[in-house]
């Protein structure tokens, strides 16, 4: 259902708490999100039915209904299509290390934003990556560049929490362990027929984590 039209008051009169409030996505950024993920889902949906170096870009914009120009507006590559559903993943990663309590250590904040991201994943969308992947080097290739940027990203994420730049190695082991789990996880989660959820795989690997140490 189309969002009613709102007229925007006066600044004079408002309270600080309406001041600093975070304005609403215009209709222009949502326009622009709707076209991005009706690429991702023509796009995803090709390749698995045609496979990733069958399906070619002329197909995705037929299929999606838009121009090749407007396609390199949104993505670079094909490449890039596959993997925009994950750096989503990753933004909420990151925003859910931040809404972790400040008492609790960087390993319990590292595997609690994990749990919570994993949470918020189909599982469909998961394996239909996996698959990919695995029959592509070069989507594999990719794959590794993410988690690495993905570990520099969350080592920060931690860091920040501190406060202390002398816990840099902590961040950076913290980050290390947590993205190889993500990583370890997945890859065995797809290959045993991904039979438990995102969450409770996390939950497991976590699990396993923990048990190295004692």
């Amino acid at each position: 259902m189309k969002r009613p039209t709102t007229l925007r008051r006066p600044a004079k009169g408002r309270s600080s708490k309406e001041k600093t409030a975070p304005a609403a996505p215009g209709l222009r950024a949502r326009k622009r999100q709707e076209t991005r993920e009706k690429l991702t889902r023509a796009a995803m949906a090709l390749f698995l039915e045609r496979g990733f170096e069958a399906t070619t870009l002329d197909d995705i914009v037929a299929s999606a209904d838009i121009s090749r120009r407007t396609f390199f507006h949104y993505f670079a590559s094909k490449e890039d299509v596959v993997f925009a559903w994950q750096e989503e993943a990753g933004a909420a990663l990151i925003a859910a290390v931040a809404a972790r309590p400040a008492g609790e250590s960087m390993l319990a904040a590292a595997e609690n934003a994990v749990i919570a991201m994993a949470g918020q994943l189909d599982p469909a969308e998961v394996v239909a990556l996996a698959r990919l992947k695995r029959d592509n080097p070069a989507l594999q290739a990719r794959d590794q560049v993410k988690y690495e940027k993905l570990e520099r990203t969350l080592a920060d994420a931690l860091l920040r929490r501190t406060g202390n730049k002398t816990d840099k190695m902590q961040a950076r082991l913290v980050a290390m362990i947590a993205t190889g789990a993500m990583r370890v996880g997945g890859e065995l989660w797809a290959a045993e027929g991904a039979r438990e959820t995102p969450e409770l795989l996390a939950r497991r690997m976590f699990a396993a984590i923990r048990a190295i140490f004692e």
